[in-house]
């Protein structure tokens, strides 16, 4: 086993991954950025080395210094995390080639997964059902125009190399396809550096159903059951849940035997998770493979039991699964939401700042991964994700009653927030019958962005006690309770109290 990790990342998946290694006694390192040297993973872990810079590719991206440090510590394996260099392969293969283990799939298996298109044609040579549309990128508009024509408006454009919505564009007529199809490009050459695009058939009103698989590097797979991630903001996840309501044992077992069967297809070993669209019919499609651990995986945790964190350090040390799928449980019910600096009334833009006052949930059957402390800052140039917020339940009701009180209790100053955001989402009758899709939001907008006029009113009164030095503007109390005013009296006498 592995004595000492490097965790090549920040903010909370850094932290989750430095405990993971505690449990374990393995040895932790940290690195981080300039602006992340006061940061709770850099705190936490055994050891901690400056990058240098202020911005990813200033710190996080540069792969050659976070193998020199490792090298010069006495290292033996890179965990990567989420995000930065987790789905690059030119940065496991330069792990690899250093004589260190990168804690993840194989190179190889990133890189062919990473092309979308590539993706797609090895899921059809292996039966595992796609969404109809080009196996490879468009090369002219009039092309485009015919595929179109073939399949049927609505239709989507996507990036070859891409995700996360970038390089995507919904098209309804063949009038909007030019337009669309050179904004797709250049957003994709600005995203990934490949302007490369590809048609898929748009589905209306889709559910997002993704399988977490387990492989090991002896040719033992297993899937530990689904994640729903229908609630989406502009193609991003900010609700996951487990298991979906809409899912039969019967089809389950179809999709989670697909999952197995597109990581088999690539050569995957590590976690990995296999995406599905499932339409209003039942029908599923293979949508992409996510080459590393996901932000959602707490929620396949909860339900089964398991340190996904663990399983990878397990795997990459050549360790055989421990898990058959024979035996592969699932207990209750478990919700997470992302909580993030951002000003969901402004279409979601991210509100940097200075955390002012922290005072987060807890109680039974709350968990909470996070990143920062008070007195952190939020900062543009990193994602602005504050933390992510876990509730389990016995069933599905007692998870969102436990996820609404638990963000109901959450006290958080000095920036916006999505808390209120996300309990007008929670609290929604068509949330709570399970009635998702991944256009939950457009759907019920008029619903979901109606004027807070309690956090208006926590603001002025939070202003009004000196709690900030900061415009009275651009400060608000994320605590959220939808009860009259003398509930936000409350919170901000707390707030004086504490100080």
């Amino acid at each position: 086993m592995f004595k000492k990790i490097l965790v090549a990342n920040r903010g909370e998946i850094a932290l989750r991954i430095i405990r993971t290694c505690k449990d374990m006694g393995i040895q932790s390192v940290a690195v981080y950025s300039e602006i992340d040297r006061k940061s709770p993973h850099v705190l936490f872990a055994d050891e901690a080395y400056p990058l240098g810079g202020v911005t990813s590719t200033e710190s996080y991206l540069r792969g050659d210094k976070i193998i020199e440090i490792a090298l010069q510590h006495d290292v033996q394996a890179i965990h990567p995390g989420y995000g930065f260099l987790s789905e690059n392969a030119d940065f496991a293969r330069a792990v690899r080639q250093a004589g260190l283990i990168f804690i993840g799939p194989p190179p190889e298996a990133i890189e062919l997964m990473g092309s979308k298109t590539a993706a797609r044609i090895l899921m059809r040579e292996h039966d595992v059902p796609t969404i109809p549309g080009t196996l490879e990128p468009i090369t002219s508009e009039r092309e485009a125009l015919k595929v179109a024509e073939e399949i049927g408006y609505p239709i989507l454009l996507k990036a070859s190399a891409g995700g996360g919505g970038k390089g995507m564009r919904l098209v309804h007529r063949a009038e909007e396809l030019a337009d669309a199809l050179q904004g797709a490009a250049r957003e994709a050459q600005s995203a990934f550096g490949d302007a490369s695009v590809y048609i898929e058939k748009y589905l209306e009103k889709p559910r997002h159903i993704e399988f977490q698989i387990l492989a090991d590097q002896h040719g033992n797979i297993v899937h530990l059951g689904e994640r729903e991630c229908s609630i989406q903001r502009r193609h991003q996840k900010i609700i996951e849940e487990a298991p979906s309501v809409v899912l039969t044992p019967e089809l389950r077992q179809q999709m989670g035997e697909a999952a197995i069967k597109a990581a088999r297809a690539c050569g995957y070993h590590n976690a990995g998770t296999i995406e599905f669209m499932l339409d209003k019919d039942g029908r599923f499609y293979f949508l992409e493979m996510n080459t590393r651990l996901q932000v959602e995986h707490p929620v396949t945790e909860l339900v089964t039991g398991l340190d996904l964190v663990q399983e990878q350090i397990l795997v990459a040390a050549g360790k055989k699964l421990a898990i058959q799928q024979s035996y592969t449980s699932f207990y209750g019910h478990a919700i997470e939401c992302r909580l993030y600096a951002e000003d969901a009334d402004n279409n979601f833009s991210p509100s940097p700042g200075t955390i002012t006052f922290l005072r987060p949930a807890m109680g039974p059957g709350i968990r909470e991964d996070s990143g920062v402390a008070e007195g952190n800052e939020i900062s543009l140039y990193y994602d602005p994700m504050i933390s992510k917020l876990i509730a389990w339940g016995a069933n599905r009701e007692q998870a969102i009653n436990r996820m609404i009180r638990a963000l109901k209790e959450y006290q958080l100053a000095g920036i916006k927030t999505n808390f209120g955001f996300l309990l007008r989402v929670l609290q929604h009758p068509a949330f709570k019958a399970g009635q998702l899709s991944t256009t939950f939001i457009d759907q019920h907008r008029e619903d979901l962005f109606k004027e807070d006029l309690a956090e208006t009113e926590a603001l002025a009164l939070a202003a009004l006690l000196g709690h900030v030095k900061r415009p009275a503007k651009s400060f608000k109390i994320a605590q959220q309770n939808n009860k009259p005013a003398t509930s936000q009296w409350k919170i901000v006498g707390r707030m004086k109290n504490a100080r």
